[in-house]
């Protein structure tokens, strides 16, 4: 396989997070001995609050009154496609039953979990979508209590579109506390609030960090790092559609990689030379991430054929995947590897990170060798069930008794000798039958 880079990231500096995990270890530990006063100390300190940390009824209706009617049509157009696209989903998930052997039935449940916790972040930029993206999913799924969190802003607290599409969304309780003490809330339930059995939702370090260390005490939808995005073009694709789409994906933070990889000469070039003029283009403060993003992070690479691109996509493991060739049947059917794939020029990631309906909360850092993003699946657990008569009970005993003595477990094999025992009288477990 031939591969040429024309511009290749600099290599991540090794880091020491231990100062991290510990900062984040501590804080948990004290918003669980602590409990409120912990949690209201931290979000002083973090979030430079001095509000309530619940929302009231009032305070929620009186933020959904200001949203102007156009920002609300928006956002609902946009929560209108989710929810469509998480019914889908959730049609997927079916009950099933079957007779394994004659009197002996198993079968499985689609059970949605009591409770979750949606991170909504608010840091840099105010991130609507991620509201619709979790506490939507989560209600269609049917989960019961859904709290949700997103850091205020001093004097003001959560921007009146996010709460908007929080309620739209279906929450239950919403909490003015970001950071690792709005996770810590949510997870030991505080504040009125139900505790989670999930935390869902993307955030900073520190937050993706707070959920790792719980995990385990509670379900989570992932560990997520920085976003990560991959272009595949060849010589139909536009330079300047493709540029900004790197682009565009680069703003998330100096971190974000943004990679192409193309058939086509000529287009990487040219898109090398577009980028840094776009980039110059936006606000500074997106500018600023989007910059150091492309310099450190940015790829160019060029290959053969599109087997090639295929091969070097895989590899990459891409959070977010967009193809931008011909016959994208062959793609859709050979590409594998991704959190989320989009298909032909029309569309765009940001298509799927604001409103077109699947869910923006996606693996990364290569992640999506093993899984795949936020879903209905991921608020659903999928439990099994079996029923037994007594002509089944008898092969079933039989078996697993002289299975449990091979292995050496007599408690598991007596449970199963004493049902012939007591409920089929005179019965006993019957002999290994001997190899012809």
């Amino acid at each position: 396989m031939t591969v040429t880079y024309l511009k290749r990231a600099d290599p991540r500096p090794a880091t020491e997070n231990a100062d991290l995990r510990d900062t984040v270890a501590i804080m948990l530990a004290n918003i669980e001995h602590e409990g409120e006063k912990a949690a209201r100390r931290y979000s002083r300190q973090f979030d430079g609050w001095e509000g309530d940390i619940v929302l009231s009824a009032a305070d929620r209706a009186a933020a959904v009154d200001r949203v102007p009617q156009g920002v609300k049509d928006d956002i609902l157009f946009a929560q209108n496609n989710i929810q469509k696209f998480a019914y889908l989903q959730k049609a997927t998930l079916t009950a099933c039953e079957v007779e394994v052997i004659p009197g002996h039935w198993a079968g499985q449940k689609q059970i949605p979990v009591g409770s979750a916790g949606c991170y909504v972040p608010g840091g840099r930029y105010s991130h609507i979508a991620s509201a619709l993206m979790t506490i939507t999913t989560a209600k269609v799924a049917g989960v019961e209590h859904i709290t949700a969190a997103s850091p205020p802003r001093p004097g003001s607290g959560i921007p009146d579109a996010i709460i908007y599409a929080m309620d739209i969304g279906g929450a239950t309780t919403i909490l003015n506390l970001g950071g690792v003490q709005g996770i810590a809330a949510m997870a030991f339930g505080l504040f009125g609030s139900t505790q989670a059995d999930i935390l869902v939702g993307p955030g900073n370090s520190y937050v993706a960090e707070a959920k790792r260390q719980l995990f385990g005490r509670v379900g989570i939808d992932m560990v997520a790092g920085p976003t990560d995005t991959l272009v595949i073009a060849d010589s139909t694709a536009d330079p300047l559609i493709v540029a900004w789409d790197l682009i565009g994906q680069a703003e998330h933070g100096a971190d974000s990689p943004a990679w192409l990889v193309t058939t086509d000469r000529e287009l990487a070039q040219t898109v090398l030379e577009v980028a840094p003029r776009l980039i110059e283009t936006l606000p500074e403060r997106n500018a600023l991430a989007a910059r150091t993003s492309w310099a450190e992070r940015g790829e160019v690479t060029i290959c053969d054929t599109r087997e090639e691109m295929a091969l070097v996509s895989d590899r990459y493991a891409p959070e977010h995947l967009h193809v931008q060739a011909v016959d994208l049947d062959w793609w859709l059917d050979r590409l594998t590897v991704y959190g989320s794939l989009f298909l032909g020029p029309e569309t765009t990631v940001p298509f799927g990170d604001k409103a077109s309906g699947p869910n923006h909360v996606l693996p990364t850092g290569g992640a999506a060798r093993y899984t795949g993003g936020l879903s209905v699946q991921k608020f659903t657990k999928t439990v099994t069930w079996q029923r037994t008569n007594r002509n089944a009970m008898r092969d079933l005993a039989n078996a697993t008794s002289r299975i449990s003595r091979i292995e050496g477990m007599v408690g598991h094999a007596r449970s199963a000798e004493v049902r012939l025992e007591k409920l089929i009288p005179g019965e006993t477990v019957q002999p290994m039958a001997k190899s012809k």
